[in-house]
């Protein structure tokens, strides 16, 4: 099934919350950013101020924003068709992400994929979306 681009909406604002500002301001300049403790040196996803796994203080890091499918869903009846699903980052994380740019007869779980930054309908921001690497 081919890739047709599709209006990608975002429900707020990014500026509602000052603990994900960071990555907001990063995407909007191309780099997507995690989030790492610095006691257990774990990263993790989705941002939050305290780690999920030890409660330790957390601080902002570049992601390379390589990884591979970990799992996917197409959604053939959508009008447009597209597909979801999570991304294993090479740093550790699984993100929930749309997946862009490509024929989605060719997705397939391990898949190498690396991030791609798409502006969101009319106000929204850029949002990381994940491509074939």
């Amino acid at each position: 099934m081919a890739y047709t681009a599709r209006k990608i909406p975002f429900v707020g604002t990014p500026e509602t919350n000052p603990e994900t500002k960071a990555f907001f301001d990063g995407a909007a300049s191309g780099k997507l950013m995690i989030r790492r403790c610095t006691s257990c040196r774990k990263a993790h996803w989705y941002p939050r101020a305290l780690c999920p796994f030890c409660f330790g203080e957390c601080e902002w890091e570049q992601a390379s924003g390589k990884g591979k499918v970990y799992t996917y869903s197409v959604m053939e009846r959508a009008n447009p068709p597209y597909a979801i699903g999570y991304v294993t980052l090479a740093e550790g994380p699984s993100v929930l992400t749309n997946f862009v740019e490509m024929d989605f007869k060719d997705l397939k779980i391990g898949q190498d994929m690396k991030v791609t930054f798409i502006k969101t309908e009319g106000d929204g921001p850029t949002l990381p979306f994940f491509t074939p690497a």
